[in-house]
């Protein structure tokens, strides 16, 4: 129900025609919470599994997929700062931002207990956010690459001593009880996926309002370039709501910059103000909106 673009028709020999699933690419394995936020946002869609945020982000601007949904920022561990990279130096469009409630869980093999587990398995940041509960147990702690690779190694381990953290979707998929729910140090956890693809204005409905829209930017080695142009914003009436600054990987000791501000999309007074704050940077990008 959050898909603006349920499928693209193929042509078949005799002028039949045929329904073609469009392809998705997120990065991690089955159950992982970029696949969850991939199949909700894409329903009954081609989900195509990644080993990383890169080789995702490249299937879609090689024509692989047609859309990849990557973490872009996490309310407990802030932003995913590899994927900032990719899309400061890539060629893709955001044309949605879908938030993903993130809800930990404690998993076991069947006939596992509470009592009974020795150790703990998932993504360091899961690990974390867990923190309070995990000590309070006793745990011992090993990290995994991600919450469904480390559910998917306890339900082949079979072991009532080790168990996971990850969602209720990952112990369904993989077979695993749920010990106890909900353990999360933090119940705001929630993580922002971009909805990314090849053309600008391909807007995936997400339940937002349309109304933010995303820059990125380097400005030039000048006095004062980085108060001048996040000015502009406030001149021409817009609320910078986000930012974040990154090392640039070919000039040591700089940086640049993503925002996401609110207002009116592509009016003439928007345009303006692009135009301004290009003169002060030696890159800019407008990534799109959501």
């Amino acid at each position: 129900f959050f898909i603006a673009f349920l499928s693209i028709t193929g042509r078949l020999p005799g002028g039949l025609t045929q329904e073609v699933k469009l392809k998705i690419a997120y990065s991690g394995i089955e159950g992982a919470f970029a696949h969850i936020a991939a199949r909700r946002i894409f329903p009954g869609q081609e989900l195509q599994s990644y080993g990383d945020f890169r080789s995702a982000y490249e299937a879609v601007e090689k024509g692989k997929c047609e859309y990849a949904v990557l973490p872009i920022e996490n309310s407990y561990a802030g932003e995913v700062g590899q994927v900032t990279d990719l899309m400061f130096q890539g060629s893709l469009f955001v044309n949605g931002v879908y938030t993903l409630n993130v809800l930990q869980n404690l998993l076991g093999v069947k006939g596992a207990r509470l009592d009974g587990v020795r150790k703990v398995v998932s993504h360091p940041q899961a690990l974390e956010q867990c923190g309070d509960y995990i000590a309070g147990h006793g745990y011992v702690m090993e990290p995994a690459v991600n919450t469904a690779r480390a559910a998917k190694m306890v339900a082949e381990l079979g072991d009532v001593s080790v168990a996971a953290i990850a969602s209720a979707d990952t112990a369904t998929l993989y077979g695993l009880e749920i010990l106890e729910s909900d353990i999360n140090g933090h119940q705001d956890n929630s993580t922002r996926f971009a909805i990314l693809s090849r053309k600008e204005g391909e807007r995936v409905e997400t339940g937002s309002d349309n109304n933010t829209f995303i820059l990125m930017f380097a400005v030039k080695n000048e006095a004062g370039a980085l108060v001048k142009v996040l000015n502009k914003l406030g001149e021409f009436g817009y609320n910078m709501s986000v930012i974040h600054s990154r090392p640039l990987k070919s000039l040591a000791w700089s940086y640049y910059f993503y925002i996401e501000a609110e207002g009116e999309y592509g009016t003439e007074a928007y345009k303006q103000m692009i135009s301004e704050m290009e003169y002060r940077c030696s890159k800019l990008k407008v990534l799109g909106r959501f």
